[in-house]
């Protein structure tokens, strides 16, 4: 079977959750996250029900303190218009004169107003253009309004009404920006009630300044915090503004301080003044929040003036609802670890089995055919699984052996086939390399014997011609001794080139030298002949010879392949350079040798001719070398019993390594 067949399904049930996190997830996520999404739902809708009934209490009390700053109007309106109606007020009126003074000032303070007067129609022609309430008490209609009276309307009743009013401005966060410092006008409760006595036709005009009246906005906060239904337990506050300056009010500034003077935020005053709505929010009140009512004044000319306030503070009720959260998530969590135990205990009596099956799987997974379940304990479906798991793994078991031993027998067959066929391979490829090498060796020896031949009879002919010519000449021969000499080392030359074409074509009729020598001074001593060569270019010669053994081999061969690779590199890299020589001992295949290499730093060899470059007649420089060169050095170093090779240096150029065996 394919290997790669079987690792799938382990892959995929390695990437696969386990049956266990899966149990797990489905056991416990009711609890973890059905249940926290239950409750916080709850809690959210529990939270905004709760906030719904705040703003619906703080309603409740704004309506309250509405009614009663109506009842206010009202009984002020229906006491001027009992005054106006009595007879007592008809008589003193008849007598007109200081007895109406004295009796306005007793029935003042019985009402406790802040001023009380009667306007004759004759008196009241401009009147009626300034107040709208006097308008319908001149017309015989009883009104009573909230109208707001400037400092010097104020100054002109007794009882220094405009000191009184007289309150100065706070600088109060988020309040709209001011540049006034004081505010003097009024807000009164301004009631007038038609009079006609005698035929004469008058108003009686009464009103209660509500600047600084402590006691109607002590009386509204008692009525809507301080009552049997509350029990007093919210910390409520009640005020009324004039636009939006408190003119009444029972807020603290400090402990004994109320906050007179101190503005309404600026979002809340262009929500209340500027568009008439009533608020019903969360306010921040001079230095703290509260749930708050703000409900829009308006005056006798139906102008928006002021506002009628009611709140209580916010913080008693948001640590109620933290306390109910943190109860809700203790009860929660309770509920968690009492119950994650039991779940965790009945699904263990699921997902163990299931384990249990999934490492036998595994150990068979790893090779081991042997593993199997055991004994369940239970008749349930998962032991029915184990049992018939168990049964096919021995049916596995027993296959397995089988295939096993027919692979072995088989993997034998193959490997003695493999092995007589890499043999025969080897033969041939050996056979074929030495046919082609034969065949080059005999074409190229065919070609030099003729060449050889040829040369060699008129270097034969010019050799005894110089012997005639140096016999005949005699004593007169040492006038052309040098050249004669010359023509005599040239010939030689020729020769000796062409035994080397000889020894190369038929190496075995060459015996091999015996001579033991070191590379390094030949080395050295092939630098030297070259010199001429490199000293006509900027090539830089880099060498690095270390102590090497010594190699048995002809000192003149090795020489011709150090120079022919020397030149060779010289070539390659045209007018500048470097060239690195090598010696290094080195082992191989168990045998002690020393290694030359030599590196240049040309374009290095061309791509996929790393091997032919040691071919006969290849060459690179095509109309310039014979390719003769490195074949010629590869016989050399094989007869010494070495190798030669040829790649590209990992840093550019060529590099040609020499290895030869230890003498």
């Amino acid at each position: 079977m394919d290997r790669s067949t079987t690792e799938r399904p382990r892959r995929a049930l390695a990437r696969a959750p386990s049956v266990r996190l899966r149990l797990l997830v489905l056991a416990l996520a009711p609890l973890t996250v059905l249940m926290p999404l239950l409750l916080l739902l709850g809690m959210t809708r529990w939270t905004s029900a709760y906030d719904a009934l705040l703003i619906a209490n703080v309603d409740s009390d704004l309506r309250i303190a509405e009614q009663y700053l109506a009842r206010i109007m009202t009984t002020t309106g229906d006491e001027l218009t009992g005054v106006a109606e009595s007879a007592e007020f008809a008589r003193v009126l008849a007598d007109n004169g200081v007895a109406l003074t004295s009796y306005l000032g007793e029935k003042r303070e019985a009402l406790a107003l802040d001023f009380l007067y009667y306007l004759p129609e004759a008196q009241a022609i401009d009147a009626p253009s300034r107040w709208p309430v006097i308008v319908a008490g001149l017309n015989g209609e009883p009104a009573t309004e909230i109208d707001i009276f400037s400092g010097t309307e104020l100054a002109a009743f007794p009882g220094q009404l405009d000191l009184r009013a007289r309150i100065p401005l706070i600088e109060t966060e988020a309040a709209v920006p001011t540049n006034r410092t004081v505010e003097d006008r009024g807000m009164v409760v301004h009631s007038a009630a038609p009079v006609s006595v005698n035929g004469g036709q008058g108003v009686l005009v009464g009103g209660i300044l509500l600047n600084r009246n402590l006691q109607f906005i002590d009386t509204i906060n008692a009525l809507v915090y301080l009552n049997p239904v509350t029990g007093g337990e919210r910390q409520g506050t009640a005020t009324l503004f004039l636009e939006d300056v408190r003119v009444s009010t029972n807020v603290r500034l400090f402990e004994d301080v109320r906050a007179l003077g101190t503005r309404v935020s600026a979002v809340v005053r262009q929500g209340v003044l500027g568009n008439g709505q009533t608020w019903l929010d969360r306010a921040f009140v001079v230095n703290d929040w509260y749930i708050s009512g703000y409900l829009p004044v308006t005056d006798s000319f139906g102008e928006r003036v002021g506002m009628l306030y009611v709140g209580f503070l916010e913080a008693p009720f948001t640590a109620a609802k933290r306390r109910a959260v943190l109860w809700m998530l203790a009860a929660f969590v309770g509920v968690l670890i009492l119950s994650v135990p039991l779940f965790l205990t009945l699904a263990r009596g699921i997902f163990a089995p299931l384990e249990r099956i999934t490492r036998t799987m595994q150990r068979v997974g790893a090779g081991d055919l042997s593993a199997r379940y055991g004994d369940v304990g239970a008749r349930d479906e998962i032991g029915q699984v184990a049992a018939h798991l168990d049964d096919l793994l021995g049916q596995v078991q027993d296959r397995d052996a089988r295939l096993r031993a027919w692979g072995n027998e088989l993997n034998v067959r193959v490997e003695e086939r493999t092995a007589e066929l890499r043999e025969a391979n080897a033969k041939l490829e050996e056979t074929y390399r030495q046919l082609v090498m034969n065949e080059k060796l005999a074409s190229i020896g065919e070609i030099t014997a003729g060449v050889a031949h040829e040369i060699n009879n008129p270097v034969a002919v010019i050799q005894g011609n110089v012997d005639v010519i140096r016999e005949t000449l005699g004593d007169k021969s040492a006038a052309v001794k040098t050249e004669l000499d010359l023509v005599d080392r040239q010939v030689a030359r020729i020769d000796a080139m062409v035994g080397k074409l000889l020894q190369f074509a038929r190496p075995g009729e060459f015996h091999a030298y015996d001579d033991v020598v070191s590379l390094t001074p030949l080395v050295e001593d092939c630098l030297l002949l070259v010199e001429h060569v490199l000293s006509k270019s900027a090539i830089t010669v880099d060498t690095r010879l270390e102590a090497t053994p010594e190699v048995r081999a002809d000192p003149g061969e090795m020489q011709q392949v150090i120079i022919n690779l020397i030149m060779n590199a010289a070539q390659a890299m045209g007018q500048n350079g470097r060239l690195t020589l090598s010696l290094t001992a080195e082992t191989r295949d168990g045998r002690d040798g020393t290694c030359l290499s030599v590196q240049d730093s040309g374009p290095g060899l061309p791509e996929g001719l790393a091997e032919a470059v040691f071919d006969p007649f290849f060459t690179t420089k095509h109309g310039e070398g014979t390719g003769l060169g490195l074949s010629i050095s590869q016989t050399l170093v094989q007869r010494a019993g070495g190798l030669i090779t040829a790649t590209n240096a990992p840093d550019g150029g060529a590099l040609f390594r020499v290895w030869v065996p230890a003498a």
